[in-house]
């Protein structure tokens, strides 16, 4: 692990290098048939096309599992009190977040990280900010025996609450007809496989599919600047990010830039490796526009403000308000639409 974690900053770093050192050249008008072509064809080097699913092996999705899982994914009497979903934190409604700086728990007190959006998770290579799930069916274990989010006293109490539901007893055995009674397995197996449906396709696929005539001149030139000032090296791929660890603060402590008032050591509070301090999943900028507030202890209410740190503190560059709202308008084309059939 050691080595692959050692593996993954060194090429982080060498992409940096790579990529950006770009954004001093290239300074040809963007109305130029030519450099547009250019960006078009840069682009689909450094990003995919949304994929339309994404399977799990060990989970199977079947129709009945999704609709399952959604009535799960919306149903508070999987928090201890009752007065929380799965839905509370991250609400569909709102992107798959509930635009607060932290989340109210089953008996009001607050986490202590940023709830990220729902949507498009499962295509992550880790869940949580410190990655201490491997899936989203692992992911749904955590928040129902959470103390403080669905404070579940136990795996155990959760079975035996919906083991007592006929409705749950009678359509669990529909799904998983191997089962001789509910688990938190099954029920983590079906909110899972609702998730792994939240796949929320934008313009910037369309972009990347080539046609390049749905983004505007304006966001062409934030792509432009988004990719020669080196934020593809953590944001590239189908996802912009989600494949990654990486440093929240490679040239100076990110809670100088944002005012963050706990200073976070991320992945090392669930390793205790001194080179993971500091280190967090890298999130992916899908709908990046609805998920405010950013990062991890949503800290940064404006998405002008987040870019323009996110440049300083980990580029150790000082954009202008211009670059600032061309890479806004282009990060406004990863806006999506939440499927309508996941709305409750």
């Amino acid at each position: 692990m050691k080595k692959r974690i050692a593996s993954l900053v060194f090429g982080t770093f060498a992409m940096f290098t790579l990529f950006s050192c770009g954004g001093e050249k290239d300074k040809e008008p963007i109305d130029d048939p030519q450099v547009k072509d250019e960006i078009l064809t840069k682009a689909q080097t450094m990003f995919a096309v949304l994929p339309t699913s994404i399977e799990n092996p060990e989970n199977p999705i079947t129709p009945e599992k999704v609709a399952l899982g959604k009535k799960l994914y919306y149903d508070t009497r999987l928090s201890k009190d009752g007065n929380n979903s799965c839905n509370s934190c991250h609400n569909l409604e709102t992107y798959g977040v509930d635009n607060l700086p932290f989340s109210p728990g089953d008996k009001g007190e607050f986490g202590g990280r940023n709830s990220p959006t729902v949507l498009n998770a499962a295509f992550h290579f880790v869940q949580f900010w410190d990655g201490r799930a491997k899936d989203v069916e692992e992911q749904a274990a955590g928040p129902i025996v959470n103390p403080v989010e669905m404070a579940m006293p136990s795996a155990a109490f959760l079975e035996k609450r919906l083991n007592g539901i006929d409705e749950y007893k009678s359509e669990f055995k529909e799904v998983f007809p191997d089962s001789k009674k509910i688990t938190i397995t099954d029920v983590t197996n079906a909110i899972g496989a609702f998730e792994r449906t939240l796949i929320t396709p934008s313009r910037f696929d369309e972009y990347l599919s080539g046609k390049a005539e749905v983004l505007s001149d304006q966001e062409k030139e934030g792509l432009k600047k988004f990719m020669d000032n080196g934020c593809i090296t953590c944001h590239a791929g189908a996802q912009l990010g989600g494949n990654m660890y990486q440093k929240f603060g490679v040239y100076k402590p990110y809670w100088e830039a944002t005012g963050s008032k706990k200073k976070d050591e991320g992945k090392f509070e669930v390793t205790s490796v001194e080179s993971d301090k500091y280190f967090f999943k890298v999130p992916g900028l899908r709908n990046i526009e609805k998920t405010w507030p950013y990062f991890h202890d949503g800290s940064v209410e404006k998405l002008e403000d987040a870019v323009a740190i996110m440049a300083d503190v980990q580029l150790n560059k000082q954009l202008s308000q211009e670059d600032v709202n061309d890479i806004v308008a282009f990060l406004k084309t990863l806006t999506g639409e939440v499927p309508k059939s996941a709305l409750n």
